[in-house]
C-alpha cells in the first residue's frame, strides 16, 4: 500500500483546510486510516482514525468539533477537514494505513504511512 498526502499550507487561525490522502495498491486490504501529526520539538499524535468498513470515526480531544475524517472507498482516498484552525494545529500531517482491527490511536498499529504535509497556521 502505498500512500500519498497532500493539501495542506499556510492558513490564518479561524481558517479552514482539507487534507487529502490516496491510497494505492493492495488498498483492499486495509482495515484503517489514521491521521497523525507532528510539530517541531514534539511527538508525533494521533489525529483522527476511521474504518475503512463501515466508516465509524474517533479524534483526539483537541480537535473534536473542528475537524472531521471521512473517506471515498471508491476512490481510494481520505481527507481530513480541518475548520476553525489555531496556532497549534501546525505540524506536518500524516496519514496512516493499518491492516488489522487494533487501537486507532496508537501509531505501532499502522502499517503503511504518507510522505507528510504541513500545515502552518499563523496567528
Amino acid at each position: 500500500v502505498q500512500l500519498q498526502a497532500s493539501g495542506g499550507g499556510l492558513v490564518q487561525a479561524g481558517g479552514s483546510l482539507r487534507l487529502s490522502c490516496s491510497a494505492s495498491g493492495r488498498a483492499s486490504s486495509i482495515n484503517g486510516l489514521g491521521w497523525f501529526r507532528q510539530a517541531p520539538g514534539k511527538e508525533r499524535e494521533f489525529v483522527a482514525g476511521i474504518r475503512w468498513t463501515g466508516g465509524s470515526t474517533e479524534y483526539t480531544d483537541s480537535v473534536k468539533g473542528r475537524f472531521i475524517i471521512s473517506r471515498d472507498n471508491a476512490k481510494n482516498m481520505v481527507y481530513l477537514q480541518m475548520n476553525s484552525l489555531k496556532p497549534e494545529d501546525t505540524a506536518v500531517y500524516y496519514c496512516a494505513a493499518k491492516l488489522f482491527s487494533g487501537g486507532s490511536r496508537w501509531d505501532y498499529n499502522y502499517h503503511y504511512w504518507g510522505q507528510g504535509t504541513l500545515v502552518t497556521v499563523s496567528s
